[in-house]
């Protein structure tokens, strides 16, 4: 096999002050086996990295110029970038909450995975919470406050966030109620909209606001604010009678039954 000196090679940037006879591969005599040549690998590549100053610690946002929406060429650092431009919002809506974080390794285009439990590995500025389950098992997730968390959880690759209906200081009692309503395939926007109006109109009656979210794969999130004073299982109750009553007023486009079978229209979920 052959070898080239250093810089002859077009690759080869010719270096300041390198030997002339510098080659790059190493000659070694061995007995009864004549001169053995030995190329040495390339230095691995080290992907770039960019740090941010923020909240008084360094982030480091690894695969900057890695592309997280190809067809608009918008890469990590992009998406790091809008959501410090829009942090106030985003740490109002996910402050002192936990969050499952849903990353996008490889961008959009490609299925993201949930990550319950937290990297052990992690900086000590990172704020957690755990939860405790009856199996026994727990689960220490990420909790968001400040501008240097959520670059931290964007350079994961979360391109949207999903904090828990509690706070961390209280897991067990949830302030929010969720309703999902989630449209069987081939259902139009406007059907969607229309079921919207129908929980409005409840939830008005009901003397609750709810702060409708595009964030459903392909409808709508309506996330109620409540008193942290029940638990998830009468949490989960009024959920369900709330499904039921929106199915009652417009049962021709909205149902409560989970069961596929069943469905039409707009599923409440919850």
């Amino acid at each position: 096999m052959g070898c080239q000196p250093w810089g002859s090679h077009p690759d080869h940037a010719s270096g300041r002050g390198a030997r002339s006879d510098a080659t790059r591969c190493d000659t070694n005599t061995s007995p009864g086996n004549g001169s053995v040549r030995r190329c040495p690998r390339e230095p691995p590549m080290r992907s770039p990295t960019k740090t941010l100053e923020l909240a008084g610690h360094e982030v480091t946002v690894t695969n900057p110029d890695k592309l997280y929406f190809p067809d608009a060429g918008i890469t990590k650092l992009d998406l790091v970038r809008y959501y410090l431009a829009v942090a106030e919002g985003a740490i109002r809506g996910v402050a002192r909450r936990p969050m499952v974080l849903k990353r996008f390794v490889h961008g959009i285009s490609a299925e993201p995975f949930f990550q319950k439990r937290v990297a052990e590995k992690r900086p000590p500025w990172i704020e957690t919470a755990t939860f405790h389950y009856p199996s026994g098992r727990s689960a220490e997730e990420c909790v968001v406050n400040t501008s240097a968390q959520l670059a931290w959880v964007i350079n994961l690759g979360c391109i949207d966030l999903n904090p828990h209906a509690v706070r961390a200081n209280d897991l067990d009692r949830p302030d929010e109620l969720r309703i999902d309503l989630d449209p069987v395939p081939g259902i139009a926007w406007a059907q969607i909209v229309e079921v919207a109006q129908v929980a409005r109109t409840v939830l008005d009656e009901l003397g609750l606001i709810g702060w409708p979210k595009t964030s459903g794969s392909r409808g709508i999130h309506i996330w109620v604010r409540t008193a942290a004073e029940w638990p998830f299982t009468e949490v989960r109750r009024a959920a369900l009678a709330f499904a039921r009553e929106v199915e009652r007023r417009a049962p021709a486009i909205a149902t409560s039954k989970w069961a596929k079978e069943e469905r039409r229209g707009v599923l409440i979920d919850y």
